[in-house]
């Protein structure tokens, strides 16, 4: 389709993409938000814990929410997603990732950016539970590139899907990569990799077989991290190998549900591959929104309800 011309306009301060970035990821609060955690158990005996927010009407509509790298369902651009759907009559599930939940999983293995079965398998569950005629998928970050590669990596899909939207999705792992370890983005690569580090001590505790302090020493960047943890834990020759199989740009000519990809321009996150200018005009279920702003998982909007959010929420009841 042709590229979205956005009106996303925020007031001056939240033009610029850093303050955007650090308002919602650090400053922003939400509250009135009920969740009901419930536990799956994966097909490898691994669980994930989801958290429910409904609709205070009986719905037949589900909005799946994915957070991005070291979120969680708490995040306040989860919880804002989830007060705003449900008060639209979405039942919503706020899946947290392996190891995401503030409970440590119980293989070596976690999450990543395309571990698609994990995102399948909730959509199982969901579709056991024989309440919900559409589902709609949400991801921000990691979780966008996951949603976008499990709807065109091939596979079934349940027709109960309708829609999908992700929010300042990396498309190109790699491309994306490289923009975390420019000087620019220190600090936000380095709260990343301390995050995970911490979360890689808790594993070496149960696996001290499989991770060494060494290793551990040998962890200066987050494409050593995915070296050293991510590849091995999930059968990766190395982080290049993971990278290039599970970026989403190759799988989006896949996609034939309708999906809408917002990405601002000034996002210091994505590299210039992030922005598949050339897939969505090729694709007529693909819709390319590029604001000048936003930075990354920003999109400040008045009354505490960020653009995206109701942005989202538009596309899905205009489908």
């Amino acid at each position: 389709m042709p590229i979205i011309a956005s009106e996303y306009n925020p007031p001056l301060l939240f033009k610029n993409g850093h303050f955007s970035t650090v308002y919602s990821g650090v400053i922003r609060t939400v509250s009135g938000v009920h969740q009901e955690r419930e536990r799956i158990v994966l097909p490898d005996q691994d669980f994930l814990d989801l958290d429910w927010t409904y609709s205070l009407q009986p719905s037949r509509k589900v909005l799946i929410l994915l957070h991005g790298l070291e979120g969680s369902a708490q995040r306040p651009y989860i919880t804002g997603s989830a007060k705003l759907a449900s008060a639209q009559g979405y039942d919503v599930c706020a899946v947290n990732y392996r190891g995401c939940s503030g409970v440590t999983n119980t293989l070596y293995r976690s999450y990543h950016s395309g571990a698609t079965e994990d995102l399948d398998a909730v959509v199982q569950h969901l579709l056991k539970k024989n309440t919900y005629g559409k589902i709609f998928i949400k991801g921000f970050s990691l979780g966008g590139n996951l949603a976008l590669k499990y709807i065109g990596e091939g596979r079934d899909l349940p027709k109960q899907i309708k829609g999908v939207v992700a929010v300042s999705a990396p498309c190109d792992l790699h491309s994306s990569l490289k923009q975390l370890l420019l000087p620019k983005n220190y600090l936000y690569s380095q709260r990343f990799k301390d995050h995970l580090i911490a979360k890689l001590r808790l594993k070496q505790k149960v696996f001290p077989s499989k991770i060494s302090d060494a290793d551990i020493a040998n962890i200066k960047t987050l494409k050593d991290f995915d070296d050293i943890y991510t590849s091995r834990a999930h059968g990766f020759k190395d982080a290049l190998d993971y990278y290039k199989t599970c970026s989403s740009l190759q799988f989006l000519p896949g996609i034939d549900i309708a999906t809408l990809i917002i990405n601002a321009k000034n996002d210091s996150f994505l590299g210039p591959n992030c922005y598949p200018y050339k897939e969505a005009e090729e694709n007529n279920s693909i819709f390319l929104e590029i604001p000048n702003s936003g930075g990354h998982v920003g999109f400040y909007g008045s009354q505490n309800t960020t653009y995206t959010e109701k942005r989202a929420l538009k596309f899905f009841a205009d489908l």
